[in-house]
């Protein structure tokens, strides 16, 4: 499925979360932030933590593509407008930390 908006993301995780059969007091508790945090990423909240989005994606089994929309590729292996990256690697080599 493809995000474009806050508001997409908000209906992915809205979807899977139903999918998945637990509610958003459950969803908080996993990802540790308040219900009502939950409520307004689902409605599109269009500003939120890098982190905890990326949390509440883990929580919900959910992975996250990066592409690029230009016909050239770019990164590791260059697939038409793919660029494949391990986010972990990215913020602990920003960190200056290794693997």
């Amino acid at each position: 499925m493809r995000a474009r908006t806050a508001f997409d993301l908000g209906l992915i995780i809205r979807e899977r979360r139903r999918k998945l059969g637990i509610d958003q007091r459950e969803l908080a508790d996993k990802v540790g932030v308040s219900r009502q945090w939950v409520v307004e990423i689902e409605k599109g909240k269009p500003r939120a933590e890098v982190g905890l989005l990326l949390r509440t994606l883990e929580a919900l089994d959910l992975k996250l593509n990066v592409e690029n929309e230009a016909s050239e590729g770019i990164g590791e292996g260059g697939g038409a407008g793919s660029w494949d990256f391990n986010i972990d690697d990215v913020v602990d080599e920003a960190r200056g930390k290794k693997r």
